[in-house]
This record gives C-alpha cells, structure tokens and sequence, in this order.
C-alpha cells in the first residue's frame, strides 16, 4: 500500500511517526529513511538511542513482549536543508545523497525485514530536483501488496498522489513562524 501525507501544514513527518508506533504495536518493522534531515538531532532521533541504549540493561523476562519496539530504524541519509539555512554545500552533494538513499530503500525493499518503509521528505526531496518523481515510481514498481510505503514532505508531485492508495494533506492554518518565532524543540523537531 502507498501512502502520501503532503500538504503546506506542519505534521507530516509527526504523522508517519505516530503510523510508525502504531505498526510497532501491532508487531510490525519499522525503516524511516530521511531524505533531506541531515545531522541535527531531532527528538525521535533521541528516542530510538535511548530505547536502543535501554535494550543491554534488561532481562530477558522484561524484554519479553517488548522485542519489536526494537524493531523501528531511523536512517538520515540527507544533508541539511537545502539552499537556506546557512547551506554551502553544492547542489549536486545533496542529489548524490537523495539517489543514495533512494538506492538504500531499494536494497531494504528486496531485503523483505520491514513491513513499513517511510520515506520522509522525499517530496521535497522531488520538488526540489534532487531526485524525479519517474525515479522514485521505478523503485516503488516492487513493492509487495502486503508492504507499506509512506512518502512524506510539502508538495507531493502529482504521480506520487496518483499512484498512492491513501493520501492526507496536511493544511497550515497558523503557525508561529509565521510570526518571525523560530522552530520549538520536542514540537517541531
């Protein structure tokens, strides 16, 4: 199943976390796989590390019916935002980095270990001609019916909400930034 969230509001990246939890509770894999975040840290980012460092310090027996919360991966595979925010990298280091990850789901796909795959900002990642959206559909060609891929980010190209078997769009209605308040953290990232 394709799933698109897109839309100009904020939530989207909250959304495919809050559909990670819920595949997660029902015993389900898990790989997010970020296409534009690069290397700060965000508050799922800090979760999954200190989920993953609690993991040595217990028992078998208090494990026992939590192993697949083990199960969710975040893979930031991007560079930064791209041309704002004191961005100095060439263009084409954040291309070769969105074909990277693109590649990364290809190879995860095949491995059949995650029944839910989100590819978090590969719509902007589309927007902003790191990758095509004619691409992005090649890759998608082989997932199974009983997979899950949700594709997140502003602007979702039009292919992608064609071929999608669910897509929500997520609508500002106000923000603080729009204020001149810059972003909160545990709120926005």
């Amino acid at each position: 199943m394709l799933i698109v969230v897109t839309g100009n509001g904020k939530g989207k990246t909250t959304s495919a976390l809050g559909q990670s939890l819920r595949m997660i509770g029902r015993g389900k894999k898990v790989l997010f796989i970020q296409f534009i975040k690069g290397p700060w840290k965000s508050g799922e980012d800090e979760f999954v590390a200190k989920l993953k460092n609690q993991k040595p310090k217990l028992s078998s027996e208090q494990i026992s019916g939590l192993e697949n919360l083990y199960d969710f991966e975040i893979r930031k595979m991007g560079k930064g935002f791209v041309g704002i925010l004191d961005d100095d990298l060439p263009f084409e280091e954040h291309k070769k980095s969105a074909q990277n990850a693109l590649k990364e789901f290809e190879t995860e796909l095949g491995s059949n270990k995650w029944d839910m795959i989100v590819l978090d900002e590969i719509n902007v990642a589309t927007s902003l001609k790191l990758l095509t959206p004619q691409e992005v559909l090649k890759s998608l060609k082989n997932v199974p019916l009983e997979k899950f891929v949700m594709l997140t980010g502003r602007s979702a190209p039009q292919e992608f909400i064609d071929a999608a078997d669910l897509v929500s769009e997520v609508k500002e209605i106000k923000h603080p930034f729009n204020d001149g308040k810059l972003a909160k953290i545990a709120l926005e990232f």
